[in-house]
């Protein structure tokens, strides 16, 4: 999760235009229609469909309400009881079945958000999930601010705007092309005409006022986010801040981000206040229009000859057709303030989708990866025998086209050169190498050379600059498991810790599993945890950041990595809150059930647990060299 000071919140932000309605906005809306109405009989599609017929109804329904008044005028003014009784009943059944309506069409509405925003959220889950794009959207990419927020928040709200207003829209274009074809029988040309230019007049001045108002909104958005992540910010680091009594630093900081955000909000409130004049401004003239379109031709003398109690009833439907053309189109005019949101929410999430789908057409051409493999069939606590390749498995150089891969080869690195993505910093030049399994490295050296983006560039997540490097060997059980600096735990049991992240990719259960995740939560000493959280299976209600000492995070990422059992072990300091007691049972653990081992580390008593040392210099130098206090346990022991 990114505050994001680098992303679209402001108006040309990052140097490109701010968001407005414009061809930009309705290319990213129609995107985002394709992913809500996928296509036939989609959910979308159904319930569009149904919202459409039930608005159709309800505006037939409307229309025999609407010209029951000049009805009553007739009756009334001939003094007709039986038909003023029939008329009655007729009314009291439409006004039900309007309401029955009317109530439908707000159901369906609601179904319709949940429908897309459950759709919606699942497209951009799995651009966002696919591959490595989150990583890379978080860590590489800057100019996106608060993805989180757009997925979750901007989306619930975009569905809710646009479903608001769906009813609305749909049964537009009929009811235009239905009430001007009666006002144009009812008034003659004049009424159409003049109710259709002063519609396009309104339309021209809400569409100037309704532009800055797109990009404040999206400047505001941003700012909520930042504003979001600084409260999630210090949740996450209390205990930090509070030892270096920082509250008072915190506050201050806080409120400049809750005061840049209400400045936002204010200037879009005070944008929003001239459309607003707009909109209430063209509904009441349009209530005085309507009149003066039923007074041209009466004034003009093309109803001379009816009597006063006929005029009555056809000037009151002729005025129920003319004022409710009008009223579509102020309901058009209305829905301004709604369009605004949308266009704002449609900018955001769409900015989102077009920079996921990009992330996740970029191919790593200097990488490939071996298919995985989620294979845990007879792994056990039982310790693999310790195995001893030859020396030749292993080779610094350039490779020949005829020299051969062995099969239990890892990675495979041929002239790599490695930079610093943002700042394009050196670390490592023409580095050439094979990991084969039975011999372990150590990557030392000083802060800031490259031994982090060496095991970054070995996972896939960080680009060479130069060379090629293949991952052989797939990751999970069987593989390859990364253990980083900062463990991560999901929510959830304490069995879900220890077997992460097989339990949503391969079914594990039974009394033979629970026995496997006790023995290896021994193994790394935390007997304790088990009973702290109430055994395997209970669902916590803590967060485990919260719970877990440093020291306990890192044996817990060992238990988990102990379970997983795979061939290769990449460790990122992965012992650097642990003793060297600890250290030592741990490693050897590691050893004893058969995995090669890529550290990362500064304490030489790790040099025992490797076959070589890679040292980094910095600056693209770096030595390879054998370490001579590599002590090969007997296969079996302690484990």
């Amino acid at each position: 999760m990114a505050g994001g000071s680098a992303g679209a919140g402001g108006a040309g932000a990052g140097g490109r235009p701010a968001p407005r309605l414009d061809g930009l906005f309705l290319r990213r809306f129609l995107r985002l229609q394709a992913v809500l109405f996928p296509g036939w009989p989609s959910p979308g599609v159904l319930m569009f469909l149904t919202l459409l017929g039930v608005a159709l109804l309800e505006q037939l329904v409307v229309y025999q309400v609407g010209i029951i008044p000049s009805q009553y005028y007739e009756v009334l003014g001939n003094k007709d009881f039986s038909g003023f009784q029939t008329l009655t009943a007729v009314a009291l059944t439409l006004i039900v079945v309007n309401s029955m309506l009317k109530s439908f069409d707000q159901f369906i509405c609601n179904m319709m958000y949940v429908s897309w925003r459950k759709s919606l959220t699942e497209y951009l889950h799995s651009c966002y999930f696919q591959g490595q794009v989150y990583y890379s959207l978080h860590v590489l990419r800057k100019d996106i601010d608060n993805p989180d927020q757009r997925i979750s928040q901007d989306v619930e709200r975009f569905c809710r705007q646009l479903s608001s207003m769906a009813s609305k829209l749909i049964i537009s274009p009929f009811t235009l092309a239905y009430y001007t074809y009666q006002c144009f029988h009812s008034t003659g040309w004049l009424g159409p005409v003049s109710i259709f230019g002063y519609f396009m007049i309104g339309t021209i001045v809400n569409k100037v006022l309704m532009s800055p108002i797109v990009s404040k909104l999206v400047q505001q958005e941003k700012l909520e986010g930042d504003f979001r992540f600084k409260h999630m910010q210090i949740r996450v680091n209390a205990e930090p801040a509070a030892f270096y009594r920082a509250g008072r630093v915190e506050h201050m900081r806080t409120d400049r981000r809750l005061q840049s955000l209400l400045q936002t909000q204010r200037e879009l409130i005070g944008k929003e206040l001239w459309l607003y004049i707009g909109i209430n401004t063209f509904d009441y003239l349009g209530s005085i229009l309507s009149y003066v379109v039923i007074a041209i031709p009466i004034f003009s003398g093309v109803y001379s000859d009816l009597s006063p109690t006929e005029l009555s009833a056809l000037v009151s439907k002729n005025a129920f057709v003319s004022i409710y053309l009008i009223s579509c189109f102020s309901q058009l005019i209305d829905v301004s303030s709604t369009v605004t949101d949308v266009a704002g929410y449609t900018h955001r999430i769409g900015e989102l989708q077009e920079t996921l789908l990009s992330l996740g057409r970029k191919k790593n051409g200097n990488y490939s990866e071996a298919k995985a493999s989620w294979d845990l069939d007879g792994l056990s606590v039982i310790a693999y025998p310790q195995i001893s390749p030859p020396l030749s498995w292993w080779w610094l150089s350039s490779r020949s086209g005829e020299d051969p891969v062995p099969r239990d080869t890892a990675f495979l690195l041929e002239r790599v050169t490695l930079s610093v993505p943002s700042s394009g910093k050196l670390l490592i030049k023409d580095l050439s190498l094979r990991i084969s399994q039975g011999n372990s490295v150590m990557i030392v050296g000083n802060t800031g050379t490259g031994k982090t983006s060496l095991l970054r560039v070995l996972g896939g997540l960080w680009e060479s600059t130069l060379g090629s490097i293949e991952m052989l060997t797939c990751f999970g059980p069987r593989g390859v498991v990364f253990l980083p600096q900062r463990p991560f735990f999901t929510d959830g049991s304490l069995r879900e810790q220890v077997i992460y992240p097989l339990k949503e990719i391969y079914p594990v259960s039974g009394s033979a599993d629970d026995e496997r995740i006790v023995r290896f939560l021994e193994l790394a000493g935390l007997t304790d945890l088990l009973v702290r959280a109430g055994g395997l299976d209970k669902q916590v209600d803590w967060n485990w950041y919260d719970i877990l000492s440093p020291g306990e995070m890192q044996r817990l990422s060992f238990a988990r990595l102990f379970y997983l059992q795979p061939k290769y072990a990449v460790l990122d300091e992965a012992t650097s809150a642990l003793t060297e007691e600890v250290e030592h049972e741990l490693y050897r653990v590691c050893l004893q059930l058969g995995m090669t081992l890529i550290s990362v580390g500064h304490r030489a008593s790790l040099e025992k647990f490797h076959s070589w040392i890679l040292k980094l210099h910095g600056e693209g130098r770096w030595e390879l060299t054998r370490c001579d206090k590599m002590k090969r346990l007997p296969a079996g022991e302690g484990c």
